[in-house]
């Protein structure tokens, strides 16, 4: 089960810190009190840029708190929760046997470029996606619509893409897209809110037509228009003013024709600052208005100065993971033996913030499917060293890889964990060699498979098991070296069961199943905090991390 943390003094540096923030926080509210202007740039700063200005050419987080800004999906989550709500559908329906979604669109939409919303233009969007060839098919460029939809109309043998989930859009009327997919599966309603599915305008799509992605796999070139500002059109409450990446900065600004509540900034900077103490430091100097991923040490000083610090529900986990192309760790009794060499609670109570929580599977317990029958893997070095012995590994040397130089709202200190995992390793008897890489760069070497031990994690895009366990261990993939045909012929049997009962006992199932095979161990689940300048008023934070900044506007 889960152990909460208890919360940890300050101590004497973080008391005299907290003295330094008021003096700051006063400044910046008496800095703040002659404004009240809307026109005054609101500047958040960000842990990475974005990577491209169309998002459905993006898998992370930093260039989907972008998009959402600019690009309005159909279906979205309510704000500051996790529900499924309208975006540009009004409503929606699905048919009994959940293969067919009929979406009733908002009325009186248009796009940043002038163009009105309708059925075909939803149509287009989706033909779009389901019809792109060449360096679009590889899982690097595409990578949530071959999650949620599949594969293409006609798939390039050359990027191993899967079967289609996908078969058509129809404009049934003026406002009304109909969307067929080919069997019931738990992926929807929820893929229809992901960011990288944002709605473009037909003169947009012309725009895109014909370019294509050069470059080599996993360091692609991507088209023109994905990099130059003015060439998308979204729905959203914002523009893209401009985009300037050698300083890894967006601007963007409102659009006064947005069919909802006008945003409460004219203009919104989203600044890339790495580094979570460079971001505090911008705060507290006045530089930005907010950031995300406060180091858990911060919030209590920060809030004590007078700066508002939000902490989002838990709605992620942290994993180490061990690929089983490695021969040792291909043995299960080596893979249990590091696991029980793991003291999670120390992390927990050391290094996340309050509300950390040990994890006991592979998505948090705020999720239905979560089980309470899942073998426990308790903290126990001289079982670790036991078990290693029993399995000739006595003298293991593994290669343990951790990302620098950033942030995650499932890992607020990447070094430190891994400080700590290093250590109760070594005390295990394993010698561990450390390597790193910078975030972009640890994806790539993770995913394609080129270190037996590393940290990662995921924070969820919609509220559904399937969107955690589904999403690693439906189907072999290069990031885990796992080939287990039991489990994903159960993941696939249970996500396509439309009885929600039977689906959740059979993610229960499936639960008790990973921590059986143990493909990683599940570290923890953390609420990530975010801060602001006390003369901003918040929007509602999301478990999700999917906050949208026109609701925020200056007190």
């Amino acid at each position: 089960m889960f152990t909460k943390s208890s919360r940890k003094p300050l101590g004497l540096l973080a008391v005299a810190a907290s003295l330094t923030l008021v003096a700051t926080a006063c400044a910046e509210s008496d800095r703040a009190d002659g404004s009240g202007d809307d026109s005054q740039p609101f500047v958040f700063a960000s842990a990475g840029d974005i990577t491209a200005l169309d998002p459905f050419l993006a898998s992370d987080g930093e260039t989907f708190r972008y998009s959402r800004q600019v690009f309005q999906t159909l279906l979205e989550h309510e704000s500051g929760g996790s529900e499924i709500v309208g975006g540009l559908a009004e409503s929606w329906d699905q048919s009994d046997d959940g293969t067919v979604w009929t979406f009733n669109l908002q009325q009186g939409v248009k796009f940043h470029d002038g163009d009105d919303l309708n059925a075909e233009v939803v149509c287009a969007n989706f033909d779009r996606w389901f019809n792109l060839s060449g360096a679009y098919q590889s899982s690097n460029n595409s990578y949530y619509w071959q999650k949620i939809f599949g594969g293409f109309a006609e798939n390039d043998e050359a990027y191993a893409a899967p079967d289609p989930r996908f078969v058509s859009c129809d404009a049934e009327d003026e406002f009304t897209a109909v969307i067929e997919v080919s069997e019931y599966s738990s992926l929807y309603p929820g893929g229809f809110s992901l960011a990288a599915f944002g709605i473009m305008s037909p003169t947009s799509l012309e725009a895109m037509e014909g370019q294509e992605i050069t470059g080599e796999e996993g360091n692609p070139n991507l088209p023109e228009y994905t990099q130059v500002p003015g060439t998308v059109a979204g729905t959203g409450p914002f523009t893209v003013e401009e985009w300037n990446q050698d300083q890894g900065e967006i601007t963007l600004k409102r659009f006064d024709d947005y069919w909802g509540d006008p945003a409460g900034f004219e203009n919104m900077i989203i600044r890339a600052i790495p580094d979570e103490n460079a971001r505090r430091q911008a705060l507290e100097a006045g530089d930005i208005h907010g950031y995300d991923l406060v180091a858990p040490a911060d919030v209590g000083p920060l809030q004590e100065a007078g700066f508002e610090v939000p902490t989002r529900d838990v709605f992620n986990v942290l994993y180490l993971a061990y690929h089983q192309d490695d021969e040792a760790l291909a043995d299960l009794e080596v893979r249990e033996a590091l696991s029980h060499a793991v003291n999670r609670q120390r992390i927990v109570d050391t290094i996340l913030p309050e509300g950390g929580e040990v994890a006991s599977q592979f998505h948090p317990d705020t999720l239905d499917g979560w089980s309470p029958d899942v073998r426990e893997i308790e903290y126990d070095p001289e079982l670790a060293a036991e078990k290693l012995a029993d399995a000739g590994q006595e003298d293991l040397t593994v290669e343990f890889c951790y990302p620098t130089e950033v942030t995650r709202p499932y890992m607020p200190a990447p070094k430190d964990i891994f400080d700590v995992i290093s250590e109760d390793l070594q005390e295990a008897g394993v010698t561990v060699e450390a390597k790193s890489f910078e975030w972009a760069e640890y994806i790539n070497q993770t995913d394609s498979g080129n270190c037996p031990l590393y940290l990662l994690g995921w924070t969820g895009d919609y509220n559904d098991a399937y969107n955690f366990i589904g999403t690693w261990f439906s189907t072999p993939n290069s990031a885990w070296g796992l080939d287990d045909e039991e489990l994903f012929d159960k993941m696939e049997e249970v996500s396509t069961n439309p009885d929600a009962d039977e689906r959740i006992a059979g993610y229960q199932e499936l639960n008790e199943m990973v921590m059986d095979v143990l493909p990683g161990l599940p570290i923890s689940s953390s609420p990530p905090s975010i801060a602001f300048s006390g003369d901003v008023n918040p929007p509602n934070v999301s478990p999700l991390t999917q906050e949208n900044f026109s609701e925020a506007s200056w007190k």
